[in-house]
């Protein structure tokens, strides 16, 4: 069955999207993020354009992480002084990002800056996740005790604050840097930082695992929020009937998902998401050498329409 995207301005298999919505669900669900860095490249393979896939998934992105922060918000796993200060930054390089989006499209270089960007943070983050996933995983085989944490030279900066939900004193000024980048990142990539911020926040700031995942998802719904505005005022490249679709798939997966991640043991979820990440991150960097011709079929059509 097809149906034709107004604004991504091709049709498009519904079941095909169904499914790819539901896949990412499943995946968001399992892990925990928002599955962006996974939707925005599986739209671009089926031959829609890298601007409409990033903004259109912003919004997807926002609906997802919004049932799953109401979630954590219940459960009092969220803590709102973290988010605040995370959020002073996010916003600010969400409008910067999309700013450099509109920018980098102008110029005729959005496609292809897109696609550099999943290649390099993928397969680095793909790496490294993999790795300490691989490590953790080891060390519960051999009944060894993980290292113990310590502070680092980030909890030494002036300018402190205590929050009381995660119990941690620490400087605003890291806390802001770090939503800034996941703010801008997202605006431009489409994705909503997560399997970047939650690694961050729990390995260098230091935060307590109870309410990283909560915390993570309200930057994740604000900044992908607000990315959707900026990209439908700006840019007009938010697909609704494209991100309609992929809502309803992705809610449908997220259900499956959550149950299948609870039966598996966080090391080798750790595991399995690295090589996920890394997966992509090559599958990318493939298309990018072999068919890059296919790959931005309509990059002149989005520059100049």
């Amino acid at each position: 069955m097809q149906l034709y995207l107004p604004i991504a301005d091709l049709p498009v298999n519904v079941f095909l999207v169904l499914a790819m919505g539901a896949a990412v669900g499943f995946v968001s669900g399992m892990f925990g993020i928002g599955g962006g860095f996974l939707m925005t490249p599986l739209l671009i393979f089926i031959g829609i354009t890298p601007a409409v896939a990033v903004a259109s998934v912003a919004s997807h992105i926002a609906a997802s992480s919004f049932s799953g922060a109401l979630s954590y918000w219940r459960r009092r796993a969220i803590d709102p002084a973290l988010a605040s200060v995370l959020l002073c930054g996010g916003v600010t390089g969400t409008a910067l990002g999309v700013w450099t989006f509109t920018q980098l499209r102008a110029l005729g270089q959005l496609d292809l800056m897109i696609a550099l960007s999943y290649v390099v943070l993928l397969t680095t983050v793909g790496c490294l996740m993999f790795s300490e996933g691989l490590r953790a995983l080891m060390r519960t085989r051999r009944g060894a005790v993980p290292p113990r944490r310590t502070h680092n030279w980030i909890h030494g900066l002036p300018l402190k604050m205590r929050f009381k939900r995660s119990k941690i004193y620490l400087s605003v000024i890291p806390v802001v840097v770090v939503g800034t980048v996941i703010g801008f990142i997202g605006a431009i990539m489409g994705i909503g930082g997560g399997f970047i911020l939650v690694p961050i926040m729990i390995y260098l700031l230091r935060v307590p695992t109870s309410t990283v995942i909560g915390t993570s998802m309200v930057l994740t719904l604000v900044t992908m929020l607000f990315a959707t505005m900026l990209h439908a005022v700006t840019n007009h490249l938010v697909d609704a009937v494209l991100a309609l679709i992929l809502m309803v798939g992705g809610v449908t997966g997220a259900q499956f998902g959550a149950r299948a991640g609870q039966k598996i043991r966080g090391e080798q979820l750790r595991l399995l998401l690295g090589l996920l990440i890394l997966s992509v991150g090559v599958r990318f960097a493939i298309e990018l050498v072999i068919r890059p011709d296919d790959l931005f079929t309509i990059r002149e059509l989005g520059v100049n329409g």
